[in-house]
């Protein structure tokens, strides 16, 4: 399977699963406005804003989490050119970088250590 094949699936159940979200959440809100319960009409908005607040207050950096995830996304990128072999080898780097899933999990942890800093950070200041 190729990454063209997984990027194409996965793209696709994305699509699907916000199609039926926002399908059940009219739905939900069309069977309380049938109900007679108008105020409780804007229920689910009232939810997410209240995680939209929540999330405003511990997305105190914005530019420095974004920052810190580029970076360490570069440096995953990095290490990935320096691991794979070398390109005068063509059927070899093409092996590597196609029938290989360590690029996609060295960036992923390369990523991943991006956001954990950006955590370890806002933890941090938070305490002082």
């Amino acid at each position: 399977m190729s990454i063209n094949e997984v990027l194409m699936a996965s793209v696709i159940f994305y699509a699907i699963f916000r199609v039926l979200k926002n399908f059940t959440d009219f739905l939900l809100k069309r069977k309380i406005i049938k109900a007679g319960h108008f105020e409780n009409a804007g229920i689910l908005d009232q939810q997410v804003t209240a995680v939209n607040s929540e999330n405003q207050e511990a997305n105190k950096y914005p530019s420095l989490k974004w920052g810190l995830v580029a970076f360490f996304a570069g440096i995953g990128f990095i290490i990935i050119n320096q691991m794979s072999p070398s390109i005068n080898n063509h059927d070899n780097y093409r092996n590597f970088m196609e029938d290989s899933m360590l690029p996609f999990g060295i960036e992923l942890v390369s990523i991943s250590f991006g956001f954990i800093t950006y955590f370890l950070i806002v933890n941090f200041s938070k305490k002082k």
